[in-house]
């Protein structure tokens, strides 16, 4: 069964880079690591501080960000950056294109 998980908050003004180069290590370290069964996306809105991440793994094996270093040391300071949020909810994926 895959479960899908969309995480939506909004960083401090003045945090939008710092966030953006944690984000982007997480997939440097995903691209080295490839996990199976595992599907991410991070988004960031038109007003430069909203962050979007979406992802889809199948429910039988170990959540894998769980096991990044990267991951980890973005979500140490990751309630500190936050303006809003972080939500974290389940999603029901209803259609999809190329995805």
């Amino acid at each position: 069964m895959i479960t899908h998980t969309v995480v939506r908050y909004t960083v401090k003004a003045g945090l939008e880079e710092q966030n953006a180069d944690l984000v982007r290590a997480v997939y440097r370290e995903l691209a080295e690591a490839r996990p199976a069964g595992f599907e991410y996306a991070t988004y960031r809105l038109e007003d430069g501080r909203t962050f979007v991440h979406v992802a889809a793994h199948d429910g039988d094996v170990e959540f894998p960000l769980r096991d990044l270093v990267s991951f980890r040391e973005f979500r140490v300071g990751l309630d500190g950056r936050c303006e809003q949020g972080p939500v974290v909810a389940p999603a029901e994926k209803l259609g999809g294109y190329r995805s």
